[in-house]
């Protein structure tokens, strides 16, 4: 059987593929995504081009040392008004990134492609829009120490499984772009291929 790597280090897209009953190894990408992420933002690249590239680069490079296998490489890029968002490493920067997307609609894209033998063979971009109520400076303050760190791994500061849920008014997109993996597309491939039964 047709070895299958996920090149990611990603807990929530290991948690979705395990749930769904998918076997893998993990091989996460050595990729620098905060400098790449910066220069396709001065290219102005779209958020969907972003994710695709970034996942794209992520496949490949662990697929030129794995041969043989199908090699699952998968990015999430959120973009508001033109500007493309990073992770926020510290809570300031959570919280002065969630003032910013206040009462706005931001969209989530989600990628995924899979590569073998340092080629990619196939590739999906999905996106939700996601929109946040105006909420109050002193519930942000509340959300903040309650959240905890954990959601400084996530490019929205929010989960949306969790307390996150209640910074939003309106979403539109599946939960499986949300938590950055286009789960159903990438499992129709996996059958297609022979990977997970069909």
């Amino acid at each position: 059987m047709t070895e299958l790597i996920l090149a990611s280090s990603s807990a929530a897209r290991q948690r979705l593929l395990r749930a769904a009953g998918v076997m893998f190894s993990v091989d996460p990408a050595a990729v620098d995504e905060t400098t790449m992420l910066q220069s396709l933002a001065a290219e102005r690249a779209s958020g969907r081009d972003a994710a695709d590239l970034l996942a794209e680069v992520k496949a490949l490079q662990v697929s030129n040392r794995r041969p043989g296998a199908f090699v699952v490489g998968a990015d999430q890029v959120l973009s508001c008004g033109g500007e493309l968002f990073e992770k926020p490493m510290v809570r300031a920067a959570a919280r002065s990134q969630l003032l910013k997307l206040r009462g706005q609609t931001h969209v989530l894209s989600s990628a995924v492609c899979v590569a073998r033998d340092g080629g990619v063979v196939w590739r999906e971009v999905r996106e939700a829009r996601m929109t946040m109520r105006p909420f109050s400076e002193a519930f942000l303050d509340a959300y903040l120490v309650e959240a905890g760190e954990d959601i400084l791994r996530s490019v929205g500061a929010y989960h949306v499984e969790g307390l996150g849920i209640q910074l939003f008014s309106r979403i539109d997109g599946d939960s499986f772009t949300i938590q950055g993996l286009p789960l159903l597309p990438l499992l129709d491939f996996l059958r297609t291929h022979g990977i997970v039964s069909t």
